[in-house]
């Protein structure tokens, strides 16, 4: 078997190139744009199936660089810790922090369930996480950062396991959020009560300023990004000679939230939409080289377990979203729209859960306090919670 060895110039170059064809695949295939499929990963899975070749034919291999993945990491999780505003929690109301509860209710289940299910089917429990919280409520983004780590701790196979799951929940969370919100309105006798039942929306809490990218604003961004990496760093090493081991990229996130709320604090003004470009770009990049390096032939191993896993993800997101979430946040026609949209939050990602949301009340009217919740919650507070509770279990189960 011949072995081609990329180094950090030709891994990113690949990179950029598998991004390109992502694009280009899914603006071509209207299913892949319908459910959200992220471009980096379409083009990630058409390298790792050309992998996957060479594989199963014995005639070629490839080894990537990794570090630069392994930064990419720690940039992305940090620019999620900056998201992580305590004083918009407080400023979005009640509402806001109902859902929020809901929702890191909804992880905590999906990772015991998840970690349960696989252990009584033979696996690693670190598989059942891969299938839980990682890849339903966190998505594709999340499954190819925890997933070589969870391989690291153990559980083989772990990051094709997590893409499939991913991949699973954008098409399933779609699947059961009409139902769910109808059913739920049938079986309450709920109607649309009209804008003044829902909570009007700011603007400045729904999106980051418009600022322009000036050199000025760029470099603020690149030095508070990097300065909360440098010391998150520092802090993992400080905690791990006492005796405490945290992964290495929950340091950067940690002081980058704690940077940010001080920053609040001073009301200061904070380069959001900087740290916004920084993040996709990040992740972007991230998404496509950690899934050319992706073995799919581990999938094989874990596959059975895995669809278990899956379908009994789907009816707990069902029961949680008609017995838990419609009933936390209100238990009137607006929480019926957010539980639809938690379906496809919970499985998915946000705009699974916009789109959720878009065609229930196209067919039964207007929420605006669900289109309200959900993105706002989804785009500054899930990923940050979702993260400390996933190294929680990842710790634990390891």
């Amino acid at each position: 078997m011949v072995t081609i060895q990329l180094d950090i110039a030709q891994t990113i170059g690949i990179a950029a190139i598998l991004l390109v064809v992502g694009e280009f695949i899914k603006k071509r295939v209207n299913v892949l744009a319908r459910y959200f499929i992220p471009g980096p990963i379409i083009g990630g899975l058409v390298f790792s199936v050309i992998a996957l070749v060479g594989h199963q034919t014995g005639l070629f291999a490839f080894e990537f660089y990794d570090n630069m993945r392994a930064f990419l990491l720690l940039v992305f999780f940090t620019t999620i810790g900056f998201s992580a505003s305590f004083a918009l929690l407080k400023k979005g109301g009640v509402g806001v922090a109902l859902f929020l509860a809901a929702a890191v209710g909804l992880v905590v289940l999906q990772n015991l369930l998840g970690a349960g299910l696989a252990a009584a089917l033979g696996v690693h429990p670190l598989i059942g996480v891969a299938a839980g919280s990682i890849s339903l409520t966190g998505g594709h983004g999340t499954s190819a950062a925890f997933g070589p780590l969870l391989e690291q701790a153990g559980a083989a196979g772990a990051l094709p396991a997590a893409i499939a799951a991913a991949t699973y929940g954008l098409v399933s969370g779609c699947v059961i959020g009409g139902p769910l919100g109808t059913l739920l309105m049938r079986r309450n006798g709920l109607h649309p009560t009209g804008a003044a039942a829902g909570v009007k929306p700011d603007a400045t809490l729904l999106q980051a300023p418009s600022s322009a990218l000036t050199g000025d604003t760029e470099m603020y961004a690149s030095i508070l990004i990097t300065v909360s990496i440098g010391a998150g760093t520092l802090l993992v090493n400080w905690l791990k000679g006492m005796g405490i081991t945290l992964p290495s990229y929950l340091g950067p996130m940690l002081v980058a939230a704690v940077v940010r709320n001080i920053i609040d604090w001073r009301d200061a003004e904070l380069p959001l939409r900087q740290f916004e470009v920084v993040g996709n770009v990040s992740l972007a990049f991230f998404l496509a080289m950690a899934l050319m390096s992706m073995k799919l032939w581990e999938l094989a191993e874990v596959a059975g377990p895995l669809l278990v896993i899956l379908l009994a993800q789907t009816v707990l997101m069902f029961a949680y979203a008609y017995f838990v979430t419609f009933r936390v946040v209100g238990g009137d026609y607006d929480a019926a729209v957010i539980a639809a949209g938690h379906c496809g939050f919970g499985m998915g990602a946000t705009p699974n859960a916009m789109a959720n949301m878009q065609a229930f009340t196209a067919a039964n009217g207007p929420s605006v306090k669900a289109f309200f919740v959900i993105p706002l919650v989804g785009s500054l507070f899930i990923d940050f919670f979702n993260a400390v509770i996933i190294t929680g279990f990842m710790n634990y189960l390891k």
